[in-house]
C-alpha cells in the first residue's frame, strides 16, 4: 500500500482542475473528480489516478466511501452564469450555488473524519470576484463571498483538529470557461493577457507545500500588466 498523501482534486477533466492535478501528481496519489467522460477517464489514464465520477450537485455518502485516506482536498470544480440582477432568474442563481457553494460544503463535510485524521489541508479556488462584485456577475460573485464565508468559518472550526485551510482567489485565467465568460461579455478571449492554469496549479501545489509550522490563509493572483511573451 502507498505510503504517498492523497489528494482529490474536483473539476480535474479539463482546464484548472486538470493543471492543478498535473502539478500535484509528482508528490501525491491522485483521486480526481468530475462528471465522467472521456475527459477524465483520459485524466486518471495519464496520471495513475483513481476516478471520481460524481455529480457533486447530487453527493451522497455513499458517493465518497470508498475513497479512504484524503490528506488534500482541492475545490476547483464551478460555474459561472453572468447576468444582471434583472436577467438573472432563480434557476440561475440555484444551478450557480449548488456547484459554486453547496457542493463544496457537502464534500468537505463528508470528508471532514479523513481530513481530520491526516490533519489535512483543504484549498479552495476563489475568483477575483469574491473579493469584489461588479456589474453583470451578481449570481457568480456572490456565490464566491459566500465560499469565502465558508473557508473562513471551516478554517475557524477546524484549527483544532490540525486542518489547514487556502482561499486562493485567481484573476483570470487562460481556460475554457474564460472563453465562455468573454463570449457572454461580448468580448475577445485573449491568453495571453490571462494566468495560465499552470501558474494557478503552482499556487496550490506552494499552499499544500508549506511546512507543518505555516498556514498559508489567502493567496491572491494577477496576471502581470501587458501581454506575456
Amino acid at each position: 500500500m502507498s505510503e504517498r498523501p492523497t489528494a482529490l482534486v474536483t473539476g480535474a477533466s479539463r482546464g484548472l482542475g486538470a493543471a492543478i492535478a498535473r502539478a500535484l501528481a509528482p508528490d501525491y496519489d491522485l483521486v480526481l473528480g468530475g462528471r465522467g467522460g472521456s475527459g477524465l477517464d483520459l485524466m486518471c489514464s495519464e496520471l495513475g489516478a483513481r476516478p471520481l465520477p460524481v455529480d457533486l450537485t447530487a453527493l451522497s455518502p455513499f458517493d465518497v466511501a470508498g475513497i479512504g485516506r484524503v490528506d488534500l482536498l482541492v475545490h476547483s470544480a464551478g460555474v459561472v452564469r453572468l447576468g444582471s440582477i434583472e436577467d438573472t432568474p432563480a434557476e440561475v442563481w440555484r444551478n450557480t450555488y449548488e456547484l459554486n457553494v453547496i457542493a463544496v460544503a457537502e464534500l468537505t463535510r463528508l470528508l471532514l473524519p479523513e481530513l481530520r485524521a491526516t490533519r489535512g489541508h483543504v484549498v479552495l479556488i476563489n475568483s477575483g470576484a469574491g473579493l469584489r462584485a461588479h456589474p453583470g456577475w451578481v449570481s457568480y460573485a456572490a456565490s464566491k463571498f459566500a465560499l469565502r464565508a465558508f473557508a473562513d468559518v471551516l478554517r475557524l472550526e477546524e484549527e483544532p483538529h490540525g486542518i489547514r485551510v487556502t482561499t486562493i482567489y485567481p484573476g483570470r485565467i487562460a481556460t475554457d470557461m474564460q472563453r465562455e465568460v468573454r463570449k457572454q461579455e461580448g468580448g475577445e478571449f485573449e491568453p495571453d493577457h490571462y494566468l495560465t492554469p499552470d501558474s494557478v496549479a503552482r499556487a496550490v501545489l506552494t499552499a499544500a507545500s508549506m511546512p507543518p509550522d505555516a498556514h498559508l490563509t489567502e493567496l491572491t493572483l494577477r496576471p502581470s500588466p501587458g501581454p506575456v511573451n
